[in-house]
């Protein structure tokens, strides 16, 4: 007959008797079974009995892996210790990344009566947050809000940052933060000589578990935490423009002919109302980035049509709007641009760095591309690639010999050469047939959008608002265009509405909800029912 140890409802406490259950909820890569194995560890070198157990995840379409732990002193009796976290019943919760400390809250393993949460503040996107068109991100900020609420003690900084910093991973500092929280009775020294002792790593594991520990040592004692930023790009968007271009405002370096044209175009968005000048600044290095400097004079003359229909009184929003969503239109994603962009020193840095490869060892990168005949054709120039489209059988013909994915090694030479020679077709972009239809693409956009400011202020900024919807390239930027022209259609319908500027903006939300478009049949549909009055 087993004598069982008794288990408390209290966080346990050496020589209380009682049980302490601790899981850890962690994704692929950051070391959730190492953090398990350590905490086994530090509780039997004090003189602990533990088991863990783990329910494995499939990153994060099923959820994180759960890492579950239970430990009592050794009383000389044999403990019962169960096999998963049930809820309300759990003491201390780790969770590796700032929205599965969410899920844990959702799923009731964490109470407010008992559990010590610990969580880093860091960011990774669920495949729920990425499918959406648009911004499908979850509120960071109402978890953070959340979790004070649920937990008896929440504990949360950028440990992601922390161990990085330290060239180790989040296993290390989530290690940390538990020994500085207290929420565990054992010494740091014990913490620390299980890090010591697994071998591997052991100087940076413990720079990044002091930084960890130092972290939740300072929250615990009450100090004030460093404001939380959601990421570079703001719940709605923000100001931030998608695409590859460097826009951190640095000194351009270059040609002293090149840096003339440069202070020219700088010169041109300094008399800008002041409204538009931090928009126009970033998307004309955007669009220098992308193409050259006649290309930023473009952009301007572009920018300034509108900044001559608009006026102060309004706040200048639809000169903002045009400053954005023009940078962007300008800056379509063509093959040239995705194999510059690949080739780029920038690019490689950062793999390596998220990677967390060291300069001395080597970076092997392949890259996938399944180009389509629409891409081949869009990369000849204009009258070879309209008289391939012209002929389906011609197009279908190359289509069957190119439309198939391909794998290229940009670490070796060959692979390499090949897409910096692709991305060097820049200088020729003008001449091509995709260019071509994009300008004329943008100057109907632009055009329907400040015809439209006159009559209706409101509904123009929106008409360059719906612009959000066309990204990608191949298939994404064809269904993202087709949503584009679905959402304009009921333009003729919303025209004299006193709410029309509402409506198109309810309709490009639609568009950006779900990637088939169902919610915006929908949302069509009850447009075309509208009467004459606002609803």
């Amino acid at each position: 007959m087993l004598d069982v140890v008794s288990q408390s409802n209290g966080q346990g406490k050496a020589g209380d008797g009682g049980m302490i259950k601790l899981a850890i909820l962690a994704v692929g890569g950051q070391g959730g079974g190492v953090l398990s194995d350590w905490i086994v560890d530090v509780a039997e070198r004090n003189g602990y009995l533990a088991q863990s157990t783990s329910v494995a995840g499939v990153a994060q379409r099923t959820g994180a892996t759960i890492y579950y732990i239970e430990m009592c002193p050794d009383a000389g009796r044999l403990p019962i210790f169960a096999l998963s976290p049930s809820q309300g019943d759990v003491d201390i919760l780790i969770a590796a990344e700032l929205m599965e400390a969410g899920r844990a809250i959702m799923r009731g393993f964490v109470t407010p009566d008992r559990t010590t949460l610990i969580a880093s503040s860091h960011r990774i996107a669920a495949v729920s947050e990425k499918i959406e068109p648009g911004d499908g991100r979850a509120s960071s900020a109402k978890v953070r809000e959340t979790a004070e609420l649920a937990s008896k003690r929440f504990i949360s900084f950028d440990l992601e940052k922390v161990a990085v910093d330290s060239g180790s991973v989040i296993s290390a500092s989530l290690f940390g933060a538990l020994a500085g929280s207290g929420a565990l009775p054992f010494p740091r020294e014990g913490y620390e000589q299980t890090i010591s002792e697994s071998g591997r790593g052991v100087k940076a594991s413990l720079a990044a578990f002091a930084g960890g520990y130092e972290g939740a040592r300072g929250q615990s004692a009450g100090s004030t935490q460093a404001p939380f930023s959601e990421s570079s790009r703001g719940e709605d968007g923000g100001s931030q423009m998608r695409g590859g271009a460097d826009l951190s405002g640095r000194e351009p370096s270059g040609p002293s002919r090149l840096l003339d044209n440069w202070k020219h175009l700088a010169a041109r968005v300094e008399r800008l109302p002041e409204e538009v000048r931090d928009m126009a600044a970033r998307g004309l290095r955007k669009v220098v980035d992308f193409q050259d400097a006649r290309y930023g004079q473009e952009y301007l003359d572009r920018l300034e049509r509108a900044v001559g229909r608009d006026d102060a009184a309004r706040g200048f929003a639809l000169s903002t709007a045009a400053a954005k969503h023009l940078a962007n239109a300008l800056c379509y994603d063509d093959v040239i641009r995705v194999a510059d962009l690949k080739t780029r020193s920038t690019r490689g840095a950062r793999v390596r760095r998220e990677v967390g490869v060291k300069d001395d060892a080597i970076l092997q990168t392949t890259e996938y591309f399944h180009p389509r005949v629409e891409e081949f054709c869009g990369a000849m120039p204009a009258g070879i690639g309209r008289y391939i489209e012209a002929r389906p059988k011609l197009a279908a013909f190359i289509d069957r010999r190119i439309n198939r994915g391909r794998r290229i090694r940009t670490d070796s030479f060959t692979g390499f050469a090949m897409l910096w020679i692709v991305g060097g077709l820049r200088r020729w972009r003008r001449s091509l047939l995709r260019h071509e239809v994009e300008q004329a693409h943008l100057d109907r956009w632009y055009d329907l959008a400040l015809d439209t400011a006159p009559q209706d202020y409101a509904l123009a900024v929106e008409v360059l608002n719906t612009r959000r919807l066309i990204k990608g390239y191949s298939d994404t930027h064809v269904r993202a265009q087709s949503k584009f022209d679905r959402v304009l259609s009921a333009l003729p319908m919303l025209k004299g509405r006193p709410d029309a500027a509402d409506w198109l903006r309810r309709l490009r939300e639609a568009a950006l909800k779900d990637e088939k478009g169902d919610m915006l049949d929908g949302a069509l549909k009850t447009v075309a029912t509208l009467g004459e009055g606002p609803i």
